[in-house]
């Protein structure tokens, strides 16, 4: 059985910064994209962030770019987020995902892929 499981979500001041981790068990995506959506309250599942296997090509959305980082840990099956001048608008659920490549993820329907359970991400004003 495939799963993913983020953690490093929590409450933070705005300007304040947040590092989440997915890992994933079942099965290795080393030759598959990782990435990272979030869904605000009332809103749509959005794409943040996503990273290929090799070489390491990111996508980003408009709204995180400068901001936020990707990366990916092969050899322990795990991607992570590097949230930096977070923003109330961060405000959200992140979802880890992975499968397929990067630039498809950027579209990736919720019905495709592996997906995480999320973890809350609040930014006080």
């Amino acid at each position: 059985q495939v799963q993913l499981v983020e953690s490093g979500g929590g409450l933070v001041q705005a300007g304040g910064s947040l590092r989440l981790s997915c890992t994933a068990s079942g099965r290795t995506f080393t030759t598959s994209a990782m990435g990272w959506f979030r869904q605000a309250p009332g809103r749509e599942r959005e794409f943040v962030a996503a990273i290929s296997w090799r070489p390491d090509i990111t996508y980003y959305a408009d709204s995180v770019k400068g901001r936020f980082t990707i990366s990916r840990e092969n050899a322990k099956n795990a991607v992570y987020l590097q949230m930096n001048s977070l923003k109330p608008e961060d405000t959200a659920v992140y979802y880890c995902a992975a499968g397929g490549t990067a630039q498809a993820m950027r579209v990736m329907s919720p019905s495709k892929g592996y997906w995480g359970q999320g973890t809350q991400v609040t930014v006080s004003s």
